[in-house]
């Protein structure tokens, strides 16, 4: 299941990133996402995934376009919105399940980083 925790952190981590919210959640599935199949996760995330796939191939491409695409370009800004939060929620959800390793997968291995005394907000 790390394969899985690490896919959807990666697609997290797309979404948290810059640029248009249709932009960002189209990167975050086609490349982390897209490739993960039901039948590999957990019984409790099964259908909401399933759900999440069948919102981002729901529209039949046009001239060359993907079907991931064609999806998120009908959507609403709200309705891309709904699909990132699904995207955080069933991270959350497999990390949960993950064998008691609470650690984020960015970190394993890995020293946090300090942040500087000037950035801390003091009261």
């Amino acid at each position: 299941m790390s394969y899985h925790v690490d896919r959807f952190y990666a697609a997290v981590s797309v979404l948290a990133g810059h640029g248009h919210i249709k932009q960002r959640l189209i990167n975050a599935y086609e490349d982390n996402l897209g490739e993960i199949s039901e039948d590999e996760l957990p019984i409790s995330v099964k259908q909401p995934f399933s759900d999440l796939r069948h919102q981002m191939h729901r529209v039949t491409p046009l001239n060359g376009e993907g079907p991931i695409c064609a999806s998120v370009r009908k959507m609403s800004v709200q309705e891309a919105a709904d699909c990132a939060v699904s995207v955080v929620s069933l991270y959350g959800e497999l990390l949960k399940l993950s064998d008691g390793d609470q650690s984020l997968p960015a970190l394993d291995g890995q020293e946090a980083e300090v942040v500087p005394p000037f950035l801390v907000k003091s009261n």
